[in-house]
């Protein structure tokens, strides 16, 4: 297996490219920018189009009218710069249309820090945009799980006909880590045409209109119910977690801070506790039945994240508030580190 050493934003932007994204449309901010720049200088040289919008609105809005063509597509934004596209995201969910949507979060709320954090959660999972509408939500914790995650947005974007987000934080996006690129075939780069495509169907199959607006109540309703079902299936296909069963305590963390939790964990089991890692792949559909699964002999559990605490609600509801649930957390910038949590374990630890 061929490995090249490359940053995280880097990588990530390599792998969009192999996987058959034909567009980039994006508007600069850290700590993502160098999945524009790496874009900018690759995407001509593979037959795509590179095109730096006049600001995050507009950028979204190209994704809408790229993504009704056929075209796979992608943009990339950190924390404020999501905010500014959730319009857009909205209108294309609401047309059933799929993308990809790379966050790389940094601190807030408002200008905050460009260091990395991950209180865009609840923005991520609940308000990606107004109505009845869910993006499946991508949580990587390795360069190499930016890239192989990358090629599985487009897939599920495509498979389910709507957008997906990768979460990622600054520190993924600048850290540097050997990938491989080796999983990716030349059936990834999809060349046949679309079935959802506005693109011109010379009479071989129905005629497409890209639209979000239904005037008459039961064709809305039919319509929303109709992408819950589709939402259903995600749930049931897509779902994932990393961890480990018999854990007296289960300490559950996301993408970068699950690294950290890692060492903490392994600190923990050399002191002779028994605790344990749980890691969702997946936010958004949140791997419910794998944390009720991981937590069967659990006595407590510990959630850890760079924010005040958000993926910490998703734990309670997924454990039906059957088992008492803890938070340790840093505001971004800050990045936890294996010592104080740790820590922590240890006092819920003599706690019991």
């Amino acid at each position: 297996m061929e490995k090249v050493l490359m940053k995280g934003n880097e990588a990530l932007a390599e792998a969009a490219i192999r996987a058959g994204c034909k567009c980039f449309f994006g508007y600069p901010i850290t700590p993502q920018n160098e999945i524009g720049a790496y874009l900018a200088k690759r995407m001509p040289k593979t037959g795509g189009v590179f095109l730096q919008a006049e600001s995050e609105i507009g950028a979204i809005n190209m994704v809408y009218g790229c993504a009704g063509s056929g075209v796979r597509c992608m943009t990339s934004s950190s924390s404020p710069g999501i905010s500014l596209k959730t319009e857009g995201i909205s209108y294309i969910a609401g047309a059933d249309l799929p993308c990809v949507i790379v966050n790389v979060q940094r601190g807030g709320p408002g200008l905050g820090s460009i260091q990395p954090s991950q209180a865009d959660y609840w923005q991520s999972t609940r308000a990606i945009g107004h109505g009845d509408i869910r993006v499946p939500v991508l949580a990587p914790s390795s360069v190499q799980e930016m890239v192989d995650m990358t090629k599985k947005a487009f897939s599920i974007a495509e498979e389910y006909l709507t957008p997906v987000m990768i979460l990622a934080d600054g520190v993924l996006g600048q850290m540097m880590e050997p990938v491989s690129f080796d999983n990716f075939e030349e059936s990834d780069a999809r060349v046949s045409e679309p079935p959802w495509a506005a693109s011109g169907h010379g009479f071989s199959r129905p005629h497409n209109i890209i639209n979000s607006l239904y005037l008459e109540p039961i064709e809305l309703e039919n319509v929303i119910k109709e992408r819950f079902e589709r939402y259903e299936k995600i749930k049931e296909k897509e779902t994932g977690a990393v961890y480990e069963k018999d854990a007296e305590i289960v300490v559950v963390a996301y993408g970068s801070t699950a690294r950290v939790v890692r060492s903490a964990v392994d600190m923990a089991r050399e002191n002779g506790i028994n605790a344990g890692g749980f890691r969702p792949l997946t936010l958004f559909p949140f791997p419910e039945k794998q944390l009720r699964d991981a937590c069967k002999n659990a006595r407590k559990v510990l959630v850890v994240e760079m924010s005040m605490g958000q993926m910490v609600d998703d734990v309670k509801l997924a454990l039906e508030c059957k088992l008492p649930v803890e938070f340790f957390g840093r505001t971004g910038g800050f990045v936890p580190n294996p010592e104080e949590i740790f820590n922590k374990i240890t006092e819920i630890k003599e706690g019991l």
